[in-house]
């Protein structure tokens, strides 16, 4: 069977990264990409990502084993995610609708599709096979729109299941190095959906970039929970170099199973150097897969790259096709809700005006760590926006578990406290502590407890004086212009009172004394 145009027919495995011109040139992408290669040649980096999202179903995709991160190695298997003779795979309904989830998400077309079987042997395919999508994926076309303006096209987004996961022991943990392996089949069989793109991206950065987007769409439609650390995200980078001004792409290797963004962009940044020196030195490039070797910080030869036919698809016996109805397509698109781009958009309107470069990075870590419903609600019941989105992305950020049960209203009230001046920003942030904690709470009465108090105008002045007064050679130094003694007078005075004065009331009150 021969793919349809615009469909790679390896289900991924030659899919992105532009070997020998096979789709459209890709120029879409931003122009920071261009590698200086070691002589005085300019050289452009074309690199196409594979993302592997495990779905948060409960179960398996083809059975009722348990889908859990964790457990006791082997427990959650049985005949079918074993390959045992007989056996027979049933689809996941739950998982064709993340599925579907997904593609609305990133604007694809959702198609009637087919599993095909994709055979090879390893260790941890109990089968021999995977049974994957081939030719006929669910989800076709589309794109994702980055932060930055640019944007990557979607060849595909098919349904597939994960295989278990073999641990080396050894000095290495690689297998020419192991004394022997370990195979944990809890993971076969588990749902995934794997994300092609085309080969759009220009450089390591750009390519971060849209790994975090795509995370967070994924994240947003509750298709994942987007633990790269826990393999439930996993990226394999098809890489190839070209001249500058160029449209013919350049022989790609594919680095495979990059599990953190650190990871993917230094594999980048060093595959494409090998690349152009290797071009530069004897104009050859072999086509292979590679692996990412973290504690080397390089990359290795694994096999010489496979193409669809040495996976012999053919179709899956024991499935029918999938065609999905169109009420069902509509209900699953409806359930994306708002996604991480919109989430932004409205944590900016909050804020009103044009955001400094500082606020857009309070608000993208604020919508990637899930936090903006509560500083939206929090806003709605009158707290200040900058001051709640500046709190979000510190505080409540560093203890995210804690604080995506914290109550709007307990936070808003604190908020207001804060910016009234009832309380200073170092008493805001112990009284927060205390209400993530404990989920909320009251402010007032925490605040009460633990004995804080504003300071009033003279006090705080008085306070200033005898500061000042116990440091004259510092404050020659200050008046004459040594600014950065005022951090110096700020730390005497928050010791002088506990900590009950207000930083940006102390810093008012030594440039009225410094008049």
């Amino acid at each position: 069977m021969r793919p349809p145009a615009g469909i790679d027919g390896g289900a991924g495995d030659g899919g992105a990264g532009g070997a020998g011109g096979n789709r459209g040139a890709g120029d879409s992408a931003t122009g920071d990409a261009v590698a200086r290669g070691s002589g005085a040649t300019d050289w452009e980096t074309v690199v196409g990502l594979e993302v592997h999202c495990e779905l948060k179903t409960q179960t398996k995709l083809f059975c009722c084993c348990k889908n859990a991160f964790g457990d006791e190695p082997n427990t959650n298997v049985c005949p079918v995610c074993l390959g045992l003779p007989g056996s027979l795979p049933v689809l996941n309904a739950f998982a064709v609708e993340l599925a579907m989830r997904i593609g609305a998400a990133l604007h694809c077309e959702v198609r009637p599709s087919s599993f095909h079987r994709k055979n090879y042997f390893y260790p941890d395919m109990p089968k021999d096979y995977q049974i994957s999508q081939y030719d006929e994926p669910i989800n076709v076309g589309g794109w994702l729109d980055l932060p930055d303006g640019s944007r990557v096209r979607i060849v595909r987004a098919h349904l597939e299941e994960d295989t278990g996961k073999t641990t080396h022991q050894g000095e290495s943990g690689r297998i020419h190095a192991a004394d022997y392996a370990l195979v944990d089949y809890n993971r076969a069989g588990v749902p995934l959906v794997e994300i092609v793109s085309e080969p759009d991206i220009r450089s390591s950065a750009q390519a971060r970039r849209y790994v975090t987007e795509l995370r967070a769409v994924l994240v947003a439609t509750g298709a994942s929970d987007g633990r790269m650390e826990e393999g439930s995200l996993r990226v394999d980078a098809n890489v190839s170099v070209r001249r500058a001004g160029t449209t013919a792409y350049g022989t790609r290797c594919e680095i495979k199973n990059l599990n953190s963004l650190r990871s993917l962009g230094r594999a980048i940044d060093y595959e494409t150097a090998r690349q152009i020196a290797l071009l530069e030195a004897t104009g050859v490039v072999d086509q292979e897969t590679r692996h990412w070797d973290e504690s080397g910080g390089r990359t290795i030869p694994l096999r010489s790259k496979e193409e669809a036919f040495d996976y012999r698809y053919f179709p899956e016996p024991d499935l029918v096709p999938l065609v999905p109805e169109a009420e069902w397509q509509a209900r699953a698109a409806g359930s994306v809700g708002l996604l991480p781009s919109a989430r932004r958009q409205r944590l900016v309107g909050l804020i009103g005006g044009a955001p400094s470069a500082h606020q857009v990075d309070q608000v993208d870590v604020v919508v990637a760590q899930g936090l903006d419903d509560l500083v939206v609600a929090a806003v709605a019941q009158g707290a200040p926006a900058e001051l709640a989105l500046v709190r979000a992305a510190n505080e409540l950020a560093a203890d995210l578990d804690a604080a995506l049960a914290l109550d709007p209203g307990s936070f808003a009230q604190l908020l207001t406290m804060e910016a009234q001046g009832a309380l200073t920003a170092t008493q805001s942030k112990a009284v927060l502590a205390e209400l993530i904690a404990a989920g909320g709470g009251d402010p007032a009465g925490i605040a009460a407890e633990k004995g804080f108090e504003a300071l009033s105008q003279s006090s705080l002045a008085a306070v200033v004086r005898e500061v000042v007064g116990a440091n004259p050679e510092e404050w020659a130094r200050f008046l004459a212009g040594e600014d950065k003694l005022a951090g110096f007078f700020t730390g005497q005075v928050m010791r002088a009172t506990g900590g009950k004065a207000d930083g940006k009331a102390i810093a008012a009150e030594l440039r009225r004394l410094r008049r």
